[in-house]
């Protein structure tokens, strides 16, 4: 079973300042490093660490060649990114003296791609396959709508939450993994029973994965139910916390493993990535989840 994940590709550029520049202000950083980032590309990572064939779609330009590069090194299968994006999607990040960050996106080249790519990667991937879309790239709708009409399973992390998003047609989405934050976006509700009920209401064939950040996740279809306390560590950056977790979900399921070991498989492999720094950097390989569990 191979795992398209059509998504976001960014350079993260980020500033070490003393305070957030205010308006009218000019200052200088002490400090400015580039990495990898967006959360397509964080998840791709996880997904191949978790032990997933991965292949990732998408669009770069020609500064964002090293975050092929990048990917390929980590066995992730780079066909489906194009390189003809007029500028790579990225992120200016300020990270003050007290660890406060402020964040600025451009989605450059995410923001570029094409129907004539969307038909020309998913032709390549059918009924045995999986899709998973964040919302960090354009023509959201038509890649759900045709990857639907191929009958590939669609694995939907609706993050950044937008009001695109309360209009998707859910109907075609086979798993929905999304935090409180966003489900509340969604249905308008606010408690965990009219949450899970709105959004079983919109497919009732979902399936559903509901992160709750230190209170865990649970897991509900329309049949079963289960829940996953988190694994208590010394957190250090949730940068990657939620993608290293679905990368695990994810994979797990594509082996056909059952929801309770993917959701403590996931879990573990959180906790780890929360006590390192960095975002693709923090990810654990799944010798070392394993070994932990």
């Amino acid at each position: 079973m191979k795992i398209l994940n059509f998504g976001s590709l960014n350079i993260d550029k980020v500033y070490t300042v003393s305070h957030f520049v205010s308006a009218g202000e000019t200052l200088s950083s002490t400090n400015y490093e580039e990495f990898p980032g967006g959360k397509g590309l964080n998840q791709s990572i996880a997904l191949t660490k978790a032990g997933a064939e991965v292949y990732h779609g998408g669009k770069v330009g020609k500064d964002g060649l090293f975050l092929k590069n990048f990917l390929s090194d980590e066995n992730v299968n780079t066909d489906w990114i194009d390189e003809n994006g007029s500028t790579t999607g990225h992120a200016i990040i300020q990270v003050s003296s007290t660890g406060e960050n402020c964040i600025l996106l451009f989605g450059g080249a995410n923001k570029e791609i094409m129907i004539d790519q969307i038909n020309r990667v998913l032709a390549n991937f059918s009924t045995n396959d999986i899709l998973l879309l964040q919302n960090e790239i354009n023509h959201l709708e038509y890649i759900v709508e045709t990857a639907h009409k191929r009958g590939i399973k669609i694995v939907l992390n609706p993050s950044p939450i937008d009001e695109s998003l309360t209009t998707l047609d859910y109907s075609k989405i086979d798993y929905l993994i999304l935090n409180e934050i966003e489900a509340k976006s969604i249905t308008g509700e606010d408690s965990m029973e009219k949450i899970f009920q709105q959004l079983l209401s919109l497919n009732n064939q979902m399936k559903i994965v509901l992160t709750l950040g230190t209170e865990g996740v649970i897991y509900k279809d329309n049949s079963q139910e289960f829940s996953q306390a988190v694994y208590k560590v010394n957190t250090v950056d949730t940068t990657a916390a939620g993608d290293t977790f679905l990368g695990y979900f994810l994979s797990q399921i594509s082996l056909h493993a059952d929801i309770k070991k993917a959701l403590q498989i996931a879990s573990k492999a959180a906790s780890i990535a929360v006590t390192r720094k960095g975002a693709a950097s923090s990810i654990p390989t799944l010798k070392e989840v394993m070994e932990s569990i």
